[in-house]
């Protein structure tokens, strides 16, 4: 009697399983506590199912074709926790959308056709951790954008169409850790772009149209350990681009066009680790602007085209001094003048270079 009870429960389940499955995708019932996975990953889907089973906790649509979210798509799976949506074709999302999805802690958009995000639209998303909005063609970034996500540890924007970073872009993100805007075209912060993001470690502007920074853009920034800003258009940096810096330990410089780093650079970052200049146009740099920076550990100075006169014997003597390790030290070597082209600077410690008169 007792077995023919069980059974006829599990016969039920079953039925409402598969009832509230959409016939191409897989559910897999969880227990303790009970929760649906649904799996629907390219399975020529081409809008949102509107039937799921209610207990959903993970949504897995990756590669299918879907166009647009329309309003309270969710609001059938209030216990939601992780969607995949990445690489389908979707171009617009109702201000609605996600409304309901308080539990919701990762939303994975990535490689859509998204131009715009809908003002408020995450303003549900309170527990909200990830959000992946890479490789879209999101143009621009503004404050009601991103109300209501008070929880996001992070933000993926890499390969999209952003031009700037304007004032209070980011300022609801007030527990960012991660903010990933590389692979865009981004050639102006403003000095407030950056403001409310105290907790953020990592910055990353990769790959971005960036001249110059102006002093203070990075000025709220305390927390941050890690700033990337390699391969961009940089000529000079001021005495103030690094304001605020203070936690900072890992600046990436690598191919730019910077020609002269100024005496004063590093003052704001004194915890600074690792340090990379590879790849610039810098011909001399005074080796006391490295001497404030006390615990360097890796120094990356190769592929910049040194001239070794009077003006390197600075660096030349701090190279010989410090125990930080200058990576690759071999491939650190004069290009001017003639006499000492493809000579080692390493190997200038002994000499002391003259200046032509």
């Amino acid at each position: 009697m007792q077995l023919a009870a069980c059974l006829a429960v599990l016969v039920l389940w079953v039925a409402e399983t598969v009832h509230s499955c959409p016939d191409a995708c897989k559910c897999t019932k969880k227990t303790s506590p009970e929760r649906s996975e649904v799996n629907c990953h390219k399975k020529g889907i081409k809008r949102f199912p509107v039937q799921l089973p209610p207990d959903s906790w993970i949504l897995k649509m990756g590669e299918n074709g879907i166009t647009d979210l329309p309003a309270n798509v969710l609001k059938p799976i209030p216990k939601i926790e992780s969607i995949n949506l990445e690489r389908n074709a979707i171009k617009s999302i109702h201000p609605q959308a996600f409304s309901g999805a308080q539990r919701l802690m990762l939303l994975n958009l990535y490689g859509n056709q998204i131009n715009k995000l809908p003002l408020n639209g995450f303003r549900d998303l309170l527990n909200l951790r990830f959000l992946m909005l890479g490789q879209n063609h999101i143009s621009m970034v503004k404050p009601d954008m991103f109300t209501g996500m008070s929880n996001l540890s992070d933000l993926d924007l890499p390969l999209n169409s952003l031009t700037a970073v304007p004032s209070n872009a980011f300022k609801p993100l007030i527990a960012l850790k991660v903010l990933d805007l590389a692979f865009n075209r981004i050639h102006k912060i403003s000095p407030k772009g950056f403001v409310g993001l105290t907790e953020l470690l990592f910055l990353n502007l990769d790959n971005n149209s960036l001249k110059s920074i102006l002093a203070g853009a990075f000025k709220p920034l305390v927390s941050l350990e890690m700033l990337v800003l390699d391969n961009n258009l940089l000529t000079t940096l001021n005495s103030a681009s690094l304001e605020g810096l203070s936690s900072l330990q890992e600046l990436y410089l690598r191919n730019n066009q910077l020609e002269r780093l100024p005496p004063d650079l590093f003052r704001h970052t004194p915890r600074l680790l690792q340090l990379a200049l590879s790849g610039n146009q810098l011909k001399n740099v005074d080796g006391n602007i490295f001497t404030q920076l006390s615990g360097l550990k890796e120094v990356y100075l190769h592929d910049n085209p040194w001239t070794c006169d009077c003006n390197i014997n600075g660096l030349v003597r701090w190279m010989s001094q410090t125990k930080a390790n200058l990576s690759p030290l071999e491939a650190l070597r004069c290009v001017a003048p003639a006499e000492y082209r493809n000579k080692s600077i390493h190997s200038l410690k002994d000499l002391n270079m003259r200046c032509r008169a």
